[in-house]
């Protein structure tokens, strides 16, 4: 495919001190979404927007982020394969 990429990223996280490289790599790639699924998924992705924004001064980092913490995986992966259909990316898994 070759729209933008779209991520689901599992939780728990195991090294949280990966997560400002990869929110990063995200933003280069320019993900359309990153999905958080899991356990503390909200906290995470409180953590990934604080990352996103920054100090609000660079108006063109964006991503769409969510967080789904008592959904199944099922559920989250039907989520992200009709969420943002026009970019048609990649589903992409990734575990920190």
């Amino acid at each position: 495919m070759n729209g933008a990429p779209k991520y689901i990223l599992y939780c728990p996280i195991m090294d949280e001190s990966r997560l400002d490289a990869f929110v990063e790599q995200c933003l280069a790639e320019k993900v359309s979404l990153l999905a958080i699924f899991g356990p503390d998924s909200r906290r995470i992705e409180d953590i990934v927007d604080e990352i996103i924004v920054g100090d609000g001064s660079k108006e063109d980092r964006f991503m769409c982020t969510t967080s789904h913490p008592d959904e199944s995986f099922e559920d989250v992966l039907a989520f992200v394969q009709i969420c943002d259909q026009e970019q048609a990316g990649d589903i992409i898994h990734a575990r920190l």
